[in-house]
Formats: structure tokens, sequence, C-alpha cells
């Protein structure tokens, strides 16, 4: 927890941009009798009746300190998608980066293996020394700020069916355009010294000899 919340401390450096990565999975659903009419005075309503059409993740990452972020949408979460995700990062969105300094929960595909797991020792070698590993403590999900981005992305975009992965890519870029567009960073407030204090409780206890 301290690792992450040092992280959080830095000021914004474009050489070292602070990144969080995580995903989340979106079950599909399509309604099968259509969408109910609209009326006057009545709220919209939505058939009860749905048809499962399987699931997708959602990979999302977000740089807090510039409100620069971006997703993809893939059918399964694995070392593979992870691994793209990460070139991605690397080569399109921060080429001028000396290390990207990166935060994401312990999933046991969030390590520098899938890289070598997906691409050639080189390549995978070479992205490898471009990042700057810090994980989230198990049960610590919450410190990790692309989760805040999730949220946002859940009401604003997916708190409804959706029927389809073509659907939830064309909507959730839409999303992104708009969110990049609106540039809304994070102010992180909760400190190392808060936790000391908040959570002394998670803290290993010590004999102190009087």
């Amino acid at each position: 927890m301290e690792d992450v919340l040092e992280v959080y401390s830095r000021p914004y450096d474009p050489e070292y941009p602070q990144v969080c990565l995580d995903e989340k999975r979106k079950e599909l659903h399509a309604t099968p009798q259509g969408e109910i009419a609209l009326a006057a005075g009545r709220p919209k309503r939505q058939d009860y009746e749905y048809e499962r059409n399987g699931s997708a993740s959602i990979f999302l990452w977000n740089e807090p300190l510039t409100g620069k972020s971006d997703l993809k949408v893939e059918e399964t979460a694995d070392s593979l998608t992870f691994a793209a995700m990460i070139k991605q990062i690397v080569d399109v969105h921060f080429p001028q980066a000396k290390r990207i300094v990166l935060v994401t929960d312990n999933a046991s595909f969030h390590t520098a293996a899938a890289l070598y797991k997906t691409f050639t020792p080189d390549e995978a070698f070479r992205l490898m020394q471009k990042i700057e590993w810090h994980y989230t403590p198990e049960h610590g999900s919450w410190l990790n700020m692309a989760e805040l981005e999730l949220s946002v992305l859940h009401r604003q975009c997916l708190d409804r069916r959706i029927p389809n992965i073509e659907t939830l890519k064309s909507e959730t870029n839409a999303w992104a355009i708009r969110r990049n567009q609106q540039k809304v960073t994070i102010c992180w407030r909760f400190t190392t010294a808060d936790a000391r204090i908040k959570l002394a409780h998670l803290y290993p206890k010590r004999n102190v000899d009087n």
C-alpha cells in the first residue's frame, strides 16, 4: 500500500508518466422483445426479458495527473490481451517516456511474464525495461485510480443492457473520446501518513521493549 501511495505523491513528470491500469467484465444482454415505447410523463422502461450474449472484458488505463485515458474491449482477459495493452501504452500513447510508472492489481497475468508469453524475448525485454511496476496489495484494489475511471464509465455508459461486443466497442470508444476532451484530473489526497493513522489496525503488531 505504501509503495503505491509513494507513487501518487510524486509530482507530474512527462518523462515518467504515472499510469493506472485495470479491467472489468461486462455481461452482454439483448432485449428480444425490443424496447418499450416512450410515453409522456413516464420514465423510460425496459422489458424484463433478456437474452444472454456472453461477456467481454474492458481494459482501461488512465493518467490521473493529466486526465488522459484510453480503453480497449476484448473477448477475454489474459496474458495476451494484457501484453498487447502494455505495448500500446508504451509505443502509441507514451513513446517519448523514459519509463512508465505503472500501477495495477496483482492479477496472475499482470506480470512481465505476460510479455515473454506474447512477444519475442528481445521485444518483451524492451517493453519490460520501459515499465516501472507497482502493484496494489491484496484487498487493496481501491488504491488503483483506474477503478475510479471504471466507476465513471459504468455510471455514464455501462449501466444498461448492451447486446453485443460490437455495440460495446462503439459505445465505450465514444465515451473515451468525450472523457479525454474533458481532461478530468484526479487529485489523490490519501497519503502514507493518513494510512498509518486510519489503517493502523492493518499494520503488523510489534513487540516494543520497555
